[in-house]
C-alpha cells in the first residue's frame, strides 16, 4: 500500500492549525489548488476568530488565480459582505467586479459578463466616488462598452449583410441611439439609409410609398450629421432614385 502524501496527511489530519498553515505554505508557493482545499477544510474551524478575515481572504483569491472568476467574484462579494470593517473591502469589491471583467470576452461572443462587470464596476464607483481606483474602472468600462459597441455594430451588419434590410434598419438605429458618439456612426446611417431604401425597392406596392418616404428621412439624417462624408454622393443617388420612386404615387 502506497504512503500517502504530504499534501492527504496534512489534509487528513483533522488539526486546524496544521491545515491552516500548510494552506498558507502552499499559497505563498502558488499551489492554489492545495491551498484551496486546505483553506475549505480550515474556515469552520476559524469562524469568528482573528484568523478568520486573513483566511477568507486568501481563500477567495485562490478562485481568483485559478481562473474559477464565478466563483472568484461570488467570494469576494462574500468576503466585503462578511467582514464590512476589514480595510480589505475596498479591494474585494473591486475584486468581485474584476473577475467578471476577466470573463468578458471577444466581441463576436454573448457579453452577459460583460455588461455585468459594467454594471459591478458602476456600483462600485458609485460607493466609492473617492477610490484611487476610479481612473482604472472607467478606462475599463471605456474597453467593455467599445466591445459592446462593435458587437451592435456588427450584429446590424450581419443583417445588412445577409439581406435582413427591415432588421438591418432597426438594428443600426438601436446602435446610433445607444451608442451616439461611435467612431462608426457615419458608416451605421450611411448603411441604414443603404438598407431602407433596398427595403423599399422591394416591398410590395403597398408599401413602397411608406417605406421610400422613411428613406428620404434617412437620407436628411445623414447629410445632416455628415455632409462631407465620402458617400454624400451616393446618398445623393439614392435620393434621387427615391424622389424618382415616389413621383408615382404623386409625392415630392
Amino acid at each position: 500500500m502506497s504512503c500517502k502524501t504530504e499534501f492527504e496527511t496534512v489534509r487528513t489530519s483533522g488539526d486546524p492549525e496544521v491545515i491552516y498553515k500548510k494552506a498558507l505554505e502552499y499559497y505563498e508557493q502558488e499551489e492554489y489548488y492545495k491551498a484551496q482545499d486546505l483553506f475549505e477544510i480550515a474556515i469552520p474551524y476559524y469562524r469568528g476568530k482573528e484568523l478568520a478575515e486573513d483566511l477568507y481572504y486568501k481563500y477567495s483569491y485562490t478562485f481568483y488565480y485559478n481562473g474559477e472568476y464565478i466563483l472568484a467574484s461570488h467570494y469576494f462579494n462574500n468576503f466585503a459582505r462578511t467582514f464590512y470593517n476589514s480595510p480589505k473591502k475596498e479591494e474585494t469589491e473591486y475584486m468581485s467586479a474584476y473577475a467578471h471583467y476577466q470573463m468578458s470576452p471577444n466581441y463576436k461572443l454573448d457579453q452577459t459578463y460583460t455588461e455585468k462587470a459594467i454594471e459591478e464596476f458602476q456600483r462600485f464607483a458609485n460607493i466609492h466616488p473617492n477610490s484611487e481606483r476610479i481612473p482604472e474602472i472607467n478606462k475599463l468600462i471605456d474597453e467593455m462598452r467599445a466591445k459592446l459597441e462593435r458587437k451592435a455594430f456588427e450584429s446590424a451588419k450581419l443583417y445588412y449583410d445577409i439581406g435582413q434590410f427591415q432588421a438591418a434598419v432597426q438594428t443600426f438605429d438601436n446602435v446610433l441611439k445607444d451608442y451616439p458618439g461611435s467612431p462608426k456612426s457615419e458608416e451605421a446611417r450611411f448603411l441604414k439609409l443603404k438598407a431602407a431604401f433596398t427595403l423599399a425597392e422591394n416591398s410590395v406596392y403597398e408599401k413602397q410609398e411608406e417605406r421610400f418616404m422613411e428613406t428620404l428621412n434617412h437620407y436628411n439624417e445623414f447629410i445632416k450629421k455628415h455632409p462631407r462624408s465620402r458617400k454624400a454622393k451616393e446618398a445623393d443617388q439614392i435620393l434621387e432614385n427615391s424622389k424618382k420612386e415616389l413621383k408615382k404615387f404623386g409625392r415630392v
